[in-house]
């Protein structure tokens, strides 16, 4: 799908530093830094408000981080979401953004436009040229479908599908942009048990492919289950990061969910597990 396949596992993709978002004279997100390597599932948690959705924001190109910078394959990003996409970024959106009275197959095919080499000449006079790359995109598309499991409801009406599959529906179009990292933001809010556990297997079945995935969640037991590390942002600052064991043991996260000060040494910072301080 991408050439991430041919980049060794655990070299550096994307990289947050110093990230902070002021809005006026509310700072949402104060100063994170965050990396993600080629192979991994990173989570991002924290309670609501956290920043964890602006934080997301500022890496695609949303918003324009008011300090900091945010590297992808060692380049500056470009502060608008299409040519973050083109870069190789792609992500889903906490409310489904599909284009409801469109097919399925033709909400990925939207997907597919950062890709289209095509020119507007070419487009207008619809020569071979045109013609290979649109049978192209769509041979992608369905392709796509299939390996989120709607190939066969690939002419229905975006609207008309049932809720857990326009969140696959939505999965598939950013990947049709062919992104090495990709960002989820709260894939499985609403869904069943089942269809939670249907998302996880989705997600292992992406990074297989070569595709990095950085998500917001707010299920634990997925993100647990899921993420080679975790990250946990309260009050637009990153409290701790590590993998499972490390943050679900560590009294200040537990101190942040319930909502109680944390009396313990009064540090504060990053943690990590035994293996990644060696």
């Amino acid at each position: 799908m991408t050439d991430t396949l041919t980049t060794p596992a655990g070299t550096p993709l994307l990289e947050a530093q110093s990230v902070v978002m002021r809005f006026g004279g509310l700072t949402a997100v104060g100063g994170v830094d965050l990396t993600v390597n080629t192979g991994e599932i990173i989570g991002l948690i924290g309670p609501n408000g956290a920043g964890k959705t602006t934080f997301f924001n500022c890496l695609t190109g949303l918003y324009v981080p008011t300090e900091g910078k945010v590297t992808y394959r060692d380049k500056v990003l470009p502060p608008t979401p299409h040519k973050v996409t083109a870069s190789g970024m792609a992500r889903t959106f906490q409310n489904i953004r599909l284009f409801h009275n469109m097919t399925v197959l033709e909400n990925v095919l939207v997907g597919r436009h950062t890709r289209m080499k095509e020119g507007l000449i070419s487009a207008l006079l619809r020569g071979p040229g045109y013609h290979r790359a649109e049978k192209e995109s769509r041979e992608k598309a369905l392709e796509l479908l299939e390996f989120v499991g709607l190939g066969a409801k690939r002419d229905w009406l975006a609207r008309n599908l049932p809720y857990g599959e326009q969140r696959k529906l939505e999965i598939a179009r950013a990947l049709a942009s062919d992104p090495g990292l990709l960002l989820l933001d709260e894939p499985t809010a609403g869904m069943n048990p089942q269809e939670t556990r249907a998302t996880e297997e989705l997600v292992f079945a992406i990074r297989d492919r070569g595709v990095a995935v950085l998500v917001i969640e707010h299920d634990m037991r997925f993100i647990f289950n899921l993420c080679d590390r975790v990250a946990v942002l309260v009050q637009g600052q990153k409290l701790v990061e590590g993998d499972a064991q490390t943050v679900q043991s560590d009294e200040r996260v537990i101190a942040a969910y319930l909502g109680t000060p944390y009396e313990g040494d009064g540090t504060t910072g990053t943690t990590t597990s035994t293996e990644e301080s060696q």
